[in-house]
């Protein structure tokens, strides 16, 4: 099996010819990631049934982890465009923050919603308002969907209930409060580094939000608007269930002071993400005046259909990851990156080099915080506050850079109508932005603590 130099170089074969393959001959993702799944897996000397078993399991483990959740959010986001209720939604916060700020809006939102609730089922459930907003506003949906996008992902990384973070706190020995006070300072600015990187560079990329439904398509329809009240109800419910699931299942939530048993149980199985998108599927049919079956059938079948490309796409990508994790790349980083000697920077390094190989922030996340672990005394990382900032710093290295083997990468594309060409240049290149932005942060904040503590 390759190892080493020759397996990185393969790695960067299989991602420049995904990049050609999907921008330059029009070969749809699908199918393009499936072939770099397979062609890596042989090339790297995998046994051919055991590459065929990989690309299996990774395309259904993605699948059954957020399958449910990308049909359910699709299903509320057609029923929030036909009824008008997402004209509604997007009407509301443009008469409360104005036109001119609706991109930050957007990354806070996105910022907020991600810490109780993962980043892609957060993006699943706000995109279609997003759509709406960009149409309102006039914006290219590539601007709103990368700041929507940058705001979910930067609390992802760094805030715990998420499980990246709260895990490499435990690994590494730290304060999990202190975790969550400096994951925050960490976030704020870089949430408007991301919205600046959206109004800046994403803009440039023309995404038509294309709405099938107009305000007068609505009335003509069923005479009126629906309610405010209404309308927030299945964005609102699903993620206000998530996050009751998260405290649920916080560390020692199992304690019986925290929560009686039974109770525990309950508030874990609501707070699932595809229980909570299920409920606001069926909350999304009460926007309109009566229920019919246009509503419970016909649109639930065009949701379905719509989320048929997603879920392809993102399995495919899961397929293509699951080929990369059973290669003997987290080793060759480690050795490569561990020993660097230079505190954060070493972990920073580690973590990046292992997202981009491997796709997936959890696992990068995981992965450096064991090699990190037994490296804190070295690295001058061993007090209480530098094992805080090591995990920050390999919270900002798990998200630098999401590109063709992450599942929120194609999550991102084809929700918002992104070509992958332009996702690589609006996306890819905004994660870089939002890595390096975040260790300097880190560093300098480090640097503060240092000098008052």
């Amino acid at each position: 099996m390759l190892t080493g130099i020759p397996l990185i170089l393969l790695l960067l074969a299989a991602v420049a010819f995904i990049v050609f393959a999907t921008a330059k001959l029009d070969l749809h993702a699908f199918l393009t990631l499936l072939i770099a799944a397979y062609a890596t897996g042989l090339i790297a000397g995998l046994d051919p049934t055991n590459a065929a078993t990989l690309v299996t399991d990774g395309f259904g483990s993605v699948l059954g982890s957020i399958g449910i959740v990308i049909f359910a959010g699709t299903i509320i986001g057609k029923a929030l465009e036909r009824s008008g209720a997402a004209i509604v939604i997007a009407d509301s916060i443009l008469n409360l923050i104005g036109e001119e700020r609706t991109a930050e809006v957007m990354a806070i939102t996105g910022s907020l919603v991600s810490i109780p609730v993962f980043c892609d089922s957060g993006y699943v459930i706000l995109s279609g308002l997003a759509r709406s907003l960009a149409e309102r506003s006039n914006l290219s949906l590539a601007t709103l969907s990368v700041a929507l996008a940058s705001g979910l992902y930067v609390t992802h990384v760094f805030v715990p209930p998420t499980p990246g973070p709260i895990a490499a706190a435990g690994i590494l020995g730290a304060d999990i409060g202190l975790v969550i006070l400096a994951g925050i300072v960490v976030s704020l600015p870089i949430t408007f580094v991301g919205a600046k990187w959206a109004t800046t560079v994403a803009s440039r990329y023309h995404i038509d939000p294309n709405p099938e439904t107009t305000m007068d398509d609505v009335k003509a329809e069923y005479g009126t608007l629906p309610s405010t009240t209404r309308s927030f109800a299945p964005i609102l419910l699903p993620i206000l269930l998530i996050a009751i699931g998260s405290i649920a299942s916080y560390p020692n939530a199992d304690d019986p002071a925290f929560v009686a048993g039974a109770l525990q149980d309950w508030l874990l199985f609501f707070g699932d993400p595809s229980v909570a998108l299920i409920i606001g599927a069926f909350t999304s049919f009460t926007v309109v005046p009566e229920i019919t079956d246009t509503v419970t059938d016909e649109w639930v079948s065009d949701g379905l259909t719509d989320a048929a490309v997603i879920i392809g796409v993102t399995g495919a990508g899961g397929a293509f990851g699951n080929v990369l994790s059973e290669l003997p790349l987290q080793g060759f980083i480690g050795n490569t990156f561990g020993g660097l000697g230079i505190g954060l920077i070493a972990a920073f390094v580690t973590a990046a080099a292992l997202k981009t190989a491997l796709g997936s922030s959890t696992v990068a996340i995981l992965t450096t915080a064991g090699l990190v672990a037994p490296l804190l005394g070295s690295l001058g990382l061993a007090s209480q506050w530098g094992r805080v900032f090591a995990v920050l710093a390999i919270g900002a290295g798990s998200m630098t850079v999401s590109h063709a083997n992450d599942s929120y990468f194609w999550i991102i594309t084809e929700f918002s109508d992104m070509e992958t060409a332009t996702a690589y240049q609006a996306w890819t290149l905004g994660t870089l932005v939002l890595g390096l932005s975040s260790i300097i942060w880190i560093v300098v904040l480090q640097n503060i603590v240092g000098i008052l503590g």
